[in-house]
């Protein structure tokens, strides 16, 4: 049966590839989204237990909120959700969690989606680049819905600790959406499967093999000499 599927997954990879491709990156973001939810509240409880709360992250100010107050890309004031924005344990939380599941996500993508042979140095070097300007999109989006998500679970919808990790859930939720849609264009094109290189990778496989064979074939070739020798040195004897 897993031979059958297999064969029908790969007519249709050869058939619709890009729509192939689209499903299985799906199947892989999910799989990482999977992975951010379960690390997230794990590095939060963590960085929340030190001092690192008390420290106020914010940074790049950009216009104002609707209050009048400074509207800052990284928004991270000091103390816990949602009295306080955090600080820097809360970003530090968020942002290695996210770093940790895209290196995964880099990897999976260009082996097992696209398929890719073009030179992981550069991919890696767009994907860097690609991954800092959605997370300072991301970043930009959280600060208008994160305190006021932490606030309908926490205190509006009284949930108390499991409010916390519910909002920790979505604001993940919504952070991978957004890379999620951004992303499948951007590997498109940074994850290249080049016909020549794969060529000459194969014609390499080739040539090794048959390097192979061929020491196969002497090594035999002088065990019989040996053998015969050996006969013939016995007859004389």
């Amino acid at each position: 049966m897993i031979t059958s599927i297999r064969g029908a997954w790969e007519r249709f990879s050869i058939k619709r590839p890009t729509v192939a491709q689209f499903i299985m990156f799906f199947i892989l973001s999910n799989g990482v989204t999977v992975l951010q939810l379960a690390l997230m509240p794990i590095f939060r409880a963590i960085f929340n237990s030190t001092s690192l709360i008390d420290i106020t992250f914010q940074i790049w100010p950009v216009g104002s909120n609707t209050d009048g107050s400074q509207y800052y890309i990284f928004d991270y004031p000091a103390g816990e959700l949602p009295a306080g924005g955090g600080g820097l344990a809360y970003f530090l939380a968020v942002q290695i969690t996210i770093a940790i599941a895209q290196v995964i996500n880099f990897f999976a993508q260009r082996n097992i989606t696209f398929k890719a042979n073009n030179s992981v140095a550069k991919a890696a070097f767009w994907y860097v680049i690609a991954y800092i300007l959605i997370t300072i999109g991301a970043a930009a989006a959280q600060g208008l819905y994160a305190t006021p998500l932490y606030n309908l679970f926490i205190d509006t919808w009284g949930w108390g600790a499991t409010g916390e990790t519910a909002a920790d859930v979505v604001t993940m939720i919504i952070n991978s959406a957004i890379a999620f849609w951004i992303f499948f264009p951007i590997f498109k094109v940074i994850f290249r499967n080049d016909p020549e290189t794969a060529a000459d990778a194969a014609a390499g496989d080739v040539s090794a093999d048959v390097a192979a064979d061929e020491s196969a074939d002497a090594t035999a070739e002088d065990a019989v000499a040996a053998a015969k020798g050996e006969t013939g040195a016995t007859e004389s004897a």
